[in-house]
C-alpha cells in the first residue's frame, strides 16, 4: 500500500538527512562502535543542517515547527543506515518537549540555542539501580536549601550519559507525597558533585554512550527546576511518555524494514542445492509473513504520528505502538538472521549487528509487560 504520511518538504529533508549520514556517519560508525561513543563534532555538524530542535522557537535558533514527521525522517534514516550510535532521537523526540514546553524565558535563553545547534547535548535521568519502570520508586533526593536544591542519588542506563551537557534528573523533593513528591531538575555539566560512572558495556548499541550518573551533594539552583512549582515531575513525565514511546516504535519499524529488505536481496543471491534460497517455499512463506506484519505495523505507526501532530495520541495508543512494533522488530530480525544461516552470526553482516541492537527495544521506554498493563487498565476492570 502507498504511504501517504509525508509531504514534499519532508521528502526534501530526508534527502538532506540521508546525505549527511552517508557522508559524516556511515564511514566512521565502525570506529565509534569500538570507541563506545560518537564524537561531539558530529552533533554540531547535524545542528548546522537544522536536524535538531524543530519545535524550538526561531528566536532561539530552532525552526518553530511542531511536526513529528521531521523527527520521524531522522529516526528512519538513522535506523536504515544502521547508525544506532547516534543519540539524536533522544535529544529530538524525548528531550525537546521538556526543554521547550516546560522552561521559562530565562531557561529558554540559556539552553535552547545550544540545544538547537547541537552544542548542548541532552539526556534524561529516570532509571536507577533499584527503580526502572516504577518511576514512583526512585530514591534520588533533592532537598531545598535556600535558592538551591541539594541532590543526592544515582542514575543508570542513561543514554547520552557521557556526552550530555544538560541532564533532566527525576528527583524526590517530598518522599512522603507519592506522585506529587517528584520534581524535575536540570543538572548541568561541571556542577560540583556531579560525576559520571563508567560507559556501560552493552550487548548492542556499542557506539551509543550509556552511563551511570552520580550525584553527591550537588547544588542545583531552583532556577533549574522545570515547572513553576515543586511536585509536578511525575505528571510532566507521564505527559511526555507517549511521544517517547512513539519514537521507539518509529525506530522499530524502520529497523525491521531495513533488515527485511537486505534479507530479501540475500535470499535472491544466496545459492543452496543449486538454486537461490528464495526459491524454497519455506523461505517465501517466512518472508511473506514478515513483510505483512511489518507493513501493517508501519501504517499503524504512521497513523500515530498524525495523531501526535493533532494532539490526539493517547498513552494507550502509544503503548500499543511501542510493544507491538518492538516485538515485531525482534521477531523479524531474528527470523532474517536464521535465513542468513551461518553468515547471519557473523558481525560483518548487518543482520547480526541489527539483532544485537534490537534486543533492548522491548525493554527501555517501558517494557512490553508494562505496555500491556497500561492497555489492560484502560478496560476498567
Amino acid at each position: 500500500m502507498d504511504r501517504n504520511l509525508f509531504e514534499e518538504e519532508h521528502l526534501l529533508f530526508r534527502d538532506t538527512v540521508r546525505e549527511f549520514i552517508a557522508r559524516e556517519v556511515v564511514p566512521h560508525h565502525d570506529q565509534w562502535e569500538k570507541d563506545g561513543i560518537v564524537p561531539r563534532e558530529v552533533w554540531k555538524k547535524a545542528g548546522e543542517l537544522g536536524m535538531f530542535g524543530f519545535s524550538v522557537p526561531e528566536e532561539y535558533g530552532g525552526s518553530g515547527i511542531t511536526d513529528f514527521r521531521f523527527n520521524t525522517v531522522i529516526v528512519e534514516e538513522i535506523m536504515r543506515s544502521g547508525s544506532t550510535g547516534l543519540g539524536f532521537g533522544l535529544h529530538n523526540d524525548i528531550m525537546a518537549p521538556y526543554m521547550v514546553d516546560l522552561t521559562d524565558d530565562d531557561q529558554k535563553q540559556r539552553w535552547l540555542p545550544g540545544f538547537a545547534s547541537g552544542e548542548l547535548i541532552t539526556a534524561i535521568g529516570m532509571t536507577e539501580p533499584g527503580a526502572g519502570s516504577d518511576l514512583q520508586g526512585i530514591r534520588t533526593t533533592a532537598v531545598r536549601d535556600g535558592d538551591d536544591y541539594v541532590v543526592n542519588g544515582q542514575k543508570t542506563f542513561i543514554t547520552n550519559g557521557i556526552n550530555s551537557d544538560l541532564v533532566v534528573v527525576v528527583t524526590k523533593t517530598d518522599p512522603t507525597a507519592g506522585a506529587r513528591g517528584t520534581t524535575l531538575l536540570v543538572v548541568e555539566r561541571g556542577m560540583e558533585g556531579f560525576s559520571r560512572g563508567r560507559n556501560l558495556e552493552k550487548i548492542g548499541l556499542h557506539a551509543q554512550d550509556t552511563a551511570e550518573l552520580i550525584f553527591e551533594n550537588v547544588r542545583v539552583p531552583v532556577a533549574n527546576r522545570l515547572g513553576t512549582d515543586e511536585g509536578q515531575g511525575f505528571f510532566q513525565l507521564m505527559a511526555n511518555l507517549p511521544q517517547e514511546r512513539l519514537s521507539i516504535a518509529v525506530s522499530a519499524v524502520a529497523a525491521a524494514e531495513a533488515v527485511l529488505e537486505t534479507t530479501i536481496e540475500y535470499c535472491r543471491s544466496r545459492q543452496a542445492f543449486g538454486r537461490s534460497i528464495g526459491a524454497f517455499q519455506n523461505t517465501r512463506f517466512v518472508l511473506a509473513e514478515l513483510s505483512t506484519e511489518v507493513e501493517i505495523a508501519r501504517h499503524y505507526v504512521d497513523k500515530c504520528v498524525l495523531a501526535l501532530n493533532a494532539g490526539k495520541l493517547t498513552p494507550v495508543d502509544a503503548a500499543k505502538a511501542k510493544w507491538w512494533t518492538t516485538e515485531i522488530q525482534h521477531k523479524v530480525i531474528d527470523r532474517c538472521l536464521q535465513l542468513h544461516g551461518g553468515y547471519g552470526y557473523m558481525l560483518e553482516y548487518p543482520v547480526a549487528k541489527a539483532w544485537l541492537d534490537s534486543r533492548v527495544q522491548t525493554i527501555y521506554g517501558g517494557s512490553t509487560e508494562i505496555m500491556k498493563e497500561i492497555i489492560g487498565r484502560s478496560f476498567g476492570f
